[in-house]
């Protein structure tokens, strides 16, 4: 093949699959909006606007920004589902770390050990605002999400500025052999039920008529398949999570309200520890499928979603964040003990499909 060709389709494939740049996913030009307001007065001025300032006014005084003002998430009131242990109660600790009020959401009547000796140490970092609450919620009922934040909302003085879905459930039964109930529970937890934490959230930022950060929790494993791996229903759950936020992010970007997805890689939470540990060897498979051989660890999101939350990316909208697994930087057979490369040919082959499938 060209290899002028190869490159364009190349760089056509990566696009398609491997959103983690910021890009608007709904084409309607006229209607990109930021949900901040163009900064004009001092008190808003960042960066180089700051320093333009500062050289023509001797009375501006020059201030870091960036962690004291973007990322600052002081006073704002978030709501993550899956917050009892894992990934979600990482997230909820970040957030707090910057500040947020934080309501966890999840299906035990009451948290367990780790989020209680979690909440008292975001007590022990003695933030002016920061707080961890919880709250026992089934996901899966709409009218109890929609009823549960609605009562948050209200109750932290009629504001809702952030909403993470991360709870999530995943089995391994074979494609042709996975029974009609298995299947629904996976989705109607990882798919309706964020859904549904997503609408609850984003009704309450346009009653209040606030903007506001939706951030959906899908995979890596929504984009492409695990080759050896029988996770069907939860690969279907987590791509539809991506088009909900794609969707979503074109209805509700006029209310300034922003939608967007993370998709982790190969992550050893408590959810994949019990799937990792009843399965030898699938450890370090995953391991190996990563440029950096390892699998990765829920306090390394910590960042990408504080930023998400946060005004740093207040231009950020129906963007998939892929936290990378390396699956598309070398591509390899899973199932093949060594490992082994793909060829060229299988290489250009695989590159002229998939490009060829997306390029519309």
């Amino acid at each position: 093949m060209n290899s002028l060709l190869r490159s364009a389709l190349i760089s056509r494939s990566l696009r398609g699959t491997h959103n983690s740049y910021i890009s608007p996913s709904c084409v309607h030009p006229s209607r990109y909006i930021t949900t901040s307001p163009a900064r004009k007065n001092n008190d808003t001025l960042v960066g180089v606007q700051a320093a333009l300032r500062a050289r023509s006014d001797p009375t501006f005084t020059p201030r870091p920004t960036l962690l004291q003002k973007e990322f600052d998430l002081t006073g704002r009131v978030a709501v993550v589902s899956g917050g009892n242990r894992g990934l979600g109660l990482e997230i909820s600790e970040a957030l707090c770390e910057a500040g947020a009020i934080v309501h966890c959401l999840d299906l035990p009547e009451t948290p367990g050990d780790t989020w209680h000796a979690t909440q008292k140490y975001v007590k022990r970092l003695n933030l002016p605002s920061a707080r961890l609450e919880y709250a026992n919620v089934d996901v899966t009922n709409q009218g109890l999400v929609w009823d549960t934040i609605e009562k948050i909302a209200e109750n932290e003085g009629g504001r809702l500025d952030v909403c993470i879905a991360a709870a999530g459930i995943i089995t391994g039964s074979a494609c042709l052999d996975c029974p009609a109930e298995e299947f629904s529970k996976v989705m109607n937890v990882n798919t309706n039920g964020v859904f549904y934490l997503a609408q609850a959230a984003g009704r309450q930022m346009v009653k209040y008529g606030r903007p506001g950060s939706i951030i959906l929790i899908a995979s890596a494993s929504g984009t492409v398949a695990n080759i050896g791996e029988q996770v069907v229903a939860y690969n279907a759950s987590k791509s539809a999570v991506l088009q909900i936020a794609r969707s979503m992010a074109c209805e509700l970007g006029q209310k300034g309200i922003r939608v967007n997805t993370i998709s982790p890689g190969y992550i050893r939470t408590d959810m994949t520890s019990v799937f990792l540990d009843a399965r030898a060897q699938l450890q370090d498979t995953w391991a190996s499928q990563n440029p950096l051989g390892r699998l990765g660890r829920p306090d390394e999101l910590r960042g990408v979603v504080t930023w998400l939350a946060s005004d740093a990316s207040t231009f950020c909208t129906g963007s998939e964040f892929v936290a990378a697994r390396g699956d598309l930087l070398g591509i390899t057979r899973a199932n093949d003990p060594n490992s082994k490369h793909i060829s060229q040919d299988e290489f250009d082959h695989f590159f002229f499909v998939t490009a060829s499938a997306r390029i519309r």
